[in-house]
């Protein structure tokens, strides 16, 4: 108890406000996320950073910057997802600094977009995680905002062609890692974590302090504390290699089939990309090119779609943990790709059209854009985020969700990498690229991705212990080890007491771990294992 200081939060508050400390922190590091994605969406069409770094020139007549190489455009910022596109470019002393910025830039998010959702989850109570989450990534997409605005407001700077309106922007990424590093020392650590490490005495008192411990909370803390000491042995007994080349390849995972997980967040975070969110993000003032917005009303236009898709990640704070995370993947699809072809069939017909109809047809296909962001904000965002911190066992999940970070950094460094090129030679034809990805996802999230709303974290390793890689097959096994595993999932259910599932006698704080667990329906049908309780003490 000695290492938890003083000045830690937890000593001072306790269930919602405790949490509420937790996730604004959380939210602090995910705005950094967003500020840093949207950040290079604005520096991408500057004047003097084209010329500079030698990808294109400006037009004069058109006010806009015109590419002239779309590949070491997407490189520099694909550089920041997947840092071996260097390979592909013609190095430069012009741009080798930006470079070797986006390359450690890109360490440090990573690292931080590996463990914020994980500390998030394993904090949250399992009948809210999806709102916690989500909420974070409403600041994740405030940070979207606030790049773009930042980034209007320097282009209005006298000296049209001054560096400085695109280094300031890069530059105010500091002030929210400056204010992180002070304030993440003053937070509790994952109980989830103290516990697996065998700290229970503070991952205990984290969860009282996170739960409550009187009144209609009494016993929620315990039954919690009892469910996460029981799967860290039921983990300990099943696998047997925890390295990352290991979860790969599935070698020593047994029964948790963590080579699967890996696989599905993995696809998860690319088909994430493909949907067409990257091409609006980063390359949404080309987009409304296409769509006929002239270029004096182009940055207004595309930072007003900022504010829209912000606003629409609310809905998703409302409905995460309603509806569940496979119908919120299902109907993002459903709209977002309805939204793509749509708007990639406007954006042809306002080429096409008279220039009395233009304005018309182009404000139409401007409008499906900003319809196709919203959804997204209100579904596809937050999901391929939170899965990977929900699914993955307590002894490798914050490695698990660093796969879904490689998942995220090879759909966004693809994507914008060949994005530049695919629109010069598609143009607005891309968008049905976009919409066929979407009708994709709709077969993949029903075929492959369980449900994870309204279980604990511990209740997934019984939902993925199926050997079968479908939906159905791993719900049918899931009910027979839910319930020949009571010790696993029905203490954080009962909420007012720990009960020995065998005698039916309330066990003493802390201290009873069953032998017999087992993720093999087979082995427990036929009453392999024993039925013993060992003791142990805090």
């Amino acid at each position: 108890m000695e290492r938890i200081g003083k000045w830690n939060v937890a000593r001072r508050y306790e269930k919602r406000s405790l949490l509420i400390a937790v996730n604004c922190v959380a939210a602090l590091s995910i705005f950094f996320f967003g500020y840093d994605q949207g950040v290079m969406g604005g520096v991408n069409t500057n004047r003097h950073y084209a010329e500079t770094m030698g990808f294109g020139h400006w037009d004069e007549a058109g006010k806009i910057v015109v590419i002239d190489k779309t590949l070491l455009q997407g490189g520099i910022v694909a550089v920041y997802y997947l840092p071996g596109t260097l390979l592909l470019l013609e190095p430069s002393v012009g741009f080798v600094l930006i470079y070797l910025a986006r390359v450690l830039n890109g360490i440090g998010t990573g690292i931080l977009n590996a463990i914020t959702p994980v500390w998030a989850t394993e904090t949250a109570e399992h009948t809210s995680r999806g709102q916690f989450v989500a909420i974070e990534f409403t600041l994740n997409i405030f940070g979207v905002v606030a790049a773009y605005w930042i980034e209007f407001g320097t282009s209005k700077y006298h000296i049209a062609t001054s560096s400085f309106i695109w280094r300031f922007p890069i530059a105010f990424q500091i002030a929210p890692l400056i204010l992180l590093a002070c304030v993440v020392y003053l937070m509790p650590e994952s109980p989830r974590w103290l516990i697996k490490m065998g700290r229970e005495e503070e991952g205990r008192y984290i969860l009282g302090r996170l739960r409550g411990e009187t009144g209609e909370d009494e016993g929620k803390a315990e039954a919690e504390f009892q469910d996460i000491r029981n799967n860290v042995e039921l983990e300990r007994k099943t696998a047997k290699q925890q390295s990352y080349f290991a979860m790969f390849f599935g070698i020593g995972a047994g029964k948790l089939h963590t080579a699967r997980r890996v696989q599905l967040v993995i696809w998860l975070q690319i088909l994430q990309e493909w949907i067409g969110i990257a091409g609006i993000t980063i390359y949404g003032p080309v987009i409304f090119t296409i769509a006929g917005i002239s270029a004096e009303d182009r940055l207004w236009v595309a930072g007003l779609n900022d504010i829209t898709y912000m606003l629409a990640t609310l809905l998703c704070v409302f409905t995460l943990d309603r509806i569940g995370r496979r119908w919120t993947l299902y109907w993002g699809s459903v709209g977002q790709g309805i939204c793509m072809f749509v708007a990639g069939g406007l954006a042809k017909a306002t080429q096409e059209a008279s220039e009395g109809n233009k304005k018309g047809v182009g404000g139409a296909a401007t409008f499906f854009v900003f319809l196709f962001t919203a959804i997204f904000g209100a579904t596809w965002l937050t999901v391929p985020w939170l899965y990977p911190a929900e699914i993955f066992p307590l002894q490798v999940r914050a490695k698990g969700n660093a796969w879904g970070v490689v998942g995220w950094s090879i759909g966004n460094g693809w994507t914008v990498l060949l994005l530049p090129t695919m629109f010069k030679k598609m143009g607005e034809r891309s968008l049905y690229v976009f919409g066929g990805v979407n009708v994709l996802t709709i077969l993949t999230t029903w075929a492959f991705y369980p449900e994870t709303n309204q279980r604990t974290l511990e209740e997934m390793n019984l939902v993925f212990a199926s050997d079968s890689w479908f939906t159905w097959e791993a719900e049918k096994n899931y009910a027979i080890l839910k319930e020949q595993n009571p010790e696993l999932v029905q203490a954080a259910q009962r909420g007012n007491s720990v009960i020995d599932p065998e005698t039916g006698a309330a066990m003493r704080k802390g201290s009873l771990v069953p032998r017999n667990l087992s993720l093999d329906t087979k082995a427990l049908a036929n009453g392999e294992g024993s039925d013993e309780y060992v003791e142990k003490k805090l």
